[in-house]
């Protein structure tokens, strides 16, 4: 008896549990709904804002922008986006994994000059960091929990400022982005400087533009709009990414607790036949026992 007492409770247990992730699941699967909605809406308008900058850089014409500058690489930032909560299977460890083999093999000389840092956000991603001990120049967990365009443009000005006072000469930002709900592709982004179009893609088209006002007001209006912009997208990839993640997670851990609640039933019913089993044949037992006596 005390072993299916014992069954009893682990069913319950599980039983509980599968109901946690049950509605977890359900949570994500609104969550993921309305961060893919946010993405949809806002695709036309990066799209549109990234052509125009492109199209003009396309042109022959000589942009002053400390945006474009292309510096030696001697001083880096990578910035890595994973999540403040656990529970989205591997999500934030292939994040971990990604930035740290895209920095050793992009920038291994500096690493090892101590000229990399990484800005974090995300609690879950910071802790594998600073396992493994590498110098962290900021944190904004903050930004996962209200992804709004104001908090996240404060976070692109401030990008924007550390590359134009020099600060850094290369900021790249390692993210999942979202395909759907069981795939996230992990991606590494240089953010700045933003990368100019090759002589083939300039040989190609030649656009013809007058321009009012001058080409360096337009691109120094438009530059950090589309930054901007980029961050903001990558923002909400990463949130859609991570609850695409987490509600896969949590359909196999509630499909694996069905699974077991299952198979200890079935062990709890074998084990209940053979208790009534060992009763029956003790009564027997007894009777035959009685008659001889």
């Amino acid at each position: 008896m005390a072993q299916l007492k014992e069954i009893r409770t682990r069913i319950a247990s599980i039983k509980n549990t599968r109901q946690v992730t049950s509605a977890m699941k359900m949570v994500s699967a609104a969550k993921l709904k309305k961060a893919q909605d946010t993405i949809l809406h806002l695709a036309p308008y990066e799209t549109k804002l990234q052509s125009i900058i492109q199209n003009l850089s396309l042109g022959d014409v000589h942009f002053d922008s400390v945006y474009f500058d292309e510096p030696a690489a001697d001083n880096i930032l990578v910035v890595v986006v994973g999540s403040n909560r656990g529970l989205c299977g591997a999500f934030n460890s292939n994040i971990y994994k990604t930035a740290m083999l895209h920095t050793l093999e992009n920038y291994k000389y500096q690493l090892n000059k101590g000229q990399v840092k990484f800005f974090v956000i995300g609690h879950q991603v910071e802790k594998a960091l600073l396992r493994k001990k590498v110098d962290i120049h900021g944190v904004s967990h903050h930004l996962l929990d209200s992804p709004s365009y104001e908090n996240i443009s404060k976070l692109a000005v401030e990008l924007m400022d550390m590359f134009s006072w020099g600060v850094f000469n290369r900021i790249d930002i390692v993210y999942n982005k979202f395909k759907n709900a069981a795939t996230q592709i992990l991606s590494a982004d240089q953010f700045l400087p933003v990368k100019k179009p090759d002589d083939v893609e300039r040989a190609l088209v030649l656009p013809d533009y007058i321009f009012e006002p001058s080409e360096d007001e337009i691109l120094n209006k438009l530059v950090p709009d589309a930054l901007k912009m980029k961050l903001y997208r990558i923002m909400l990839d990463s949130q859609a990414a991570e609850h695409g993640a987490r509600m896969t997670a949590m359909h196999q851990a509630t499909d694996n607790a069905t699974k077991l609640m299952g198979e200890l039933k079935q062990q709890y019913n074998n084990a209940r036949q053979s208790a009534i089993t060992n009763e029956i044949l003790e009564i027997t037992a007894g009777a035959e026992a009685l008659k001889k006596n």
